[in-house]
């Protein structure tokens, strides 16, 4: 079967062969190809793959995989990016996610917190994600579903950084978990870092000098902020075209709900758009003018705190590296489908997150492939050929000996196995 074919020789590739477990190949390679729950998976295995698996051996396999495991996949997981990043890991990036489950009960694990997923009566956890430049994977960790992000980016990248004698690279966090306390605890553990900024966060003087001039696209203008530290604000016309039309698309929505007469001084709040409410008199709610039109002064504006010695432009271009680590989380949501959980048991859901660290790393190097080959292929298109490609296995009737053969693949097939064959 053609997930076997090019996943499992890119599974082989990276190493995860060593873990030596025949059901984590499968449930790997199945996650891959057909990512289902686990009674459909093991009714793919048996009609694709021909492997009998029972669903009750999976469960116990499951319940014992995540501390059994863990260590040894990440190991591997971070030996190949090692490896790619031809053995130079200066600079990392550190993000975090919800995933929530469909079941309504809360539990040591499980709880009802901020969803980044928009589930907020779902109970859910929260994934830690450490990846090198290019979104190569390193490291991940499970929280409560009620965790503050913010708590977490140091004791992480602590125990990271131990775990692989990470040599202090440079921190790059987008501005969920920008904080003082992090910044402080970064600085006294003599991190580097680059970390988004709210811009609107900052004191009087500096929004004023932030918004009192105009911009050109790219122009950057730079505050040195003391203690090593310096804000560097970006302008991009792009971004202001965006900004504005949010804002626009914001309002309308916004005086429609003031016609509606629905609105009440309850609704008057900093959350979304709801911060261009004023109360007249006692109930009436109007939209204060003045301040949305003030706030369109921040259009096109995106700030970045840094207390590297890299340039200005190389603090941008690291920053605009974060979206590997964003599309590492979309890509799981997505392609692996790895929401929501349908797990209960906390062991079997640390033993899918597994599952699905390592069935993302063969996905990245997949794609590695395709873009270093300049392939026709995109990955989508490349997964979905698998599911068409057949090796049929048959034995010499005299010799009693065992051959396999490939049977006939269309023109993008055929490129495929060509690409994965030259390479792995």
């Amino acid at each position: 079967m053609g997930p076997e074919l090019i996943f499992g020789k890119i599974y082989d590739y990276i190493g995860f062969a060593t873990v030596g477990e025949e059901m984590f190949r499968h449930l790997v390679i199945a996650r891959l190809a057909f990512p289902l729950s686990k009674l459909k998976t093991v009714e793919y295995l048996y009609r694709y793959q021909g492997a009998s698996l029972d669903i009750d051996a999976v469960y116990r396999f499951l319940d014992k995989l995540n501390n059994k495991l863990k260590q040894q996949v990440e190991q591997i997981a971070y030996r190949h990016t090692l490896r790619v990043s031809k053995g130079n890991i200066g600079i990392v990036f550190y993000d975090m996610t919800t995933l929530y489950f469909e079941a309504s009960d809360e539990d040591d694990l499980r709880k009802i917190g901020f969803s980044k997923d928009r589930k907020h009566s779902n109970p859910q956890i929260y994934i830690g994600l450490l990846v090198a430049a290019g979104g190569y994977l390193i490291g991940y960790d499970i929280y409560e579903g009620n965790t503050y992000d913010g708590h977490t980016l140091i004791p992480f990248i602590e125990k990271t950084a131990a775990k692989f004698n990470l040599d202090k690279p440079v921190v790059i966090a987008d501005s969920g978990l920008l904080s003082k306390s992090n910044i402080e605890a970064l600085e006294k553990k003599r991190y580097e870092y680059i970390l988004g900024a709210r811009l609107k966060n900052e004191p009087e003087n500096i929004k004023q000098a932030i918004t009192s001039q105009p911009y050109a696209n790219g122009q950057v203008l730079v505050v040195d902020k003391g203690q090593n530290r310096r804000l560097i604000v970006q302008y991009s016309d792009k971004r202001a075209a965006k900004d504005r039309y949010n804002r626009e698309r914001g309002i309308k929505r916004l005086e429609k709900k003031v016609a509606s007469g629905k609105l009440t001084k309850a609704n008057i709040n900093n959350r979304g758009y709801n911060k261009y409410l004023k109360m007249e008199g006692e109930v009436k709610l109007s939209i204060d003018r003045e301040k949305y039109e003030k706030d369109g002064s921040w259009d096109g504006l995106k700030g970045y705190l840094t207390n590297t010695q890299l340039d200005n432009q190389n603090v941008l271009d690291n920053y605009k590296e974060l979206w590997h680590i964003e599309k590492a989380f979309r890509m799981s949501k997505t392609d692996l489908r790895i929401r929501p959980i349908l797990h209960r048991k906390q062991q079997r859901i640390e033993a899918h997150i597994c599952i699905a660290f390592t069935a993302y790393c063969v996905y990245k190097e997949l794609e590695r492939a395709l873009y270093e080959n300049k392939s026709s292929l995109s990955l989508k298109q490349a997964a979905e050929l698998t599911h068409n490609m057949y090796q049929m296995e048959y034995t010499l009737p005299q010799s009693g000996n065992t051959k396999k053969i490939l049977l006939k693949m269309d023109e993008k097939q055929q490129e495929l196995m060509d690409l994965v064959n030259k390479i792995f």
